[in-house]
């Protein structure tokens, strides 16, 4: 049998807020779990979990009760690269102090 994965404090707290706001979202809309599991195709028991934050639940669940609740669209930006600040930081001090242009073929000092 493997070895359980330990998750670190910041990865459970993110977890049960998005968990805890799925679960908001659907009692906002006055939807019962039992047509949340109908339209993702998933157990009762997988949108409780879903909604408490449980870190062994696929990422797949998370997005279907996401796309049957009609939050999906900024999910698909959770990792783009114009929202990666560190990245953009770590690409700029990589930036070339100069720009050299290439030398043309037709170039007759080189």
């Amino acid at each position: 049998m493997g070895k359980s994965p330990h998750f670190q404090i910041p990865i459970l707290r993110a977890l049960r807020k998005i968990g805890g706001d799925i679960k908001d979202a659907r009692k906002r809309r006055r939807i019962p779990v039992n047509l949340i599991a109908e339209r993702t195709g998933l157990s009762r028991t997988t949108i409780h979990k879903v909604e408490k934050g449980d870190p062994g639940t696929s990422f797949g669940a998370y997005t279907a009760v996401l796309f049957s609740l009609g939050m999906i669209d900024r999910l698909q930006d959770i990792a783009d690269a114009r929202h990666d600040l560190t990245g953009i930081q770590l690409l700029d001090e990589k930036l070339p102090e100069r720009i050299h242009l290439p030398k043309r073929k037709d170039d007759k000092h080189g």
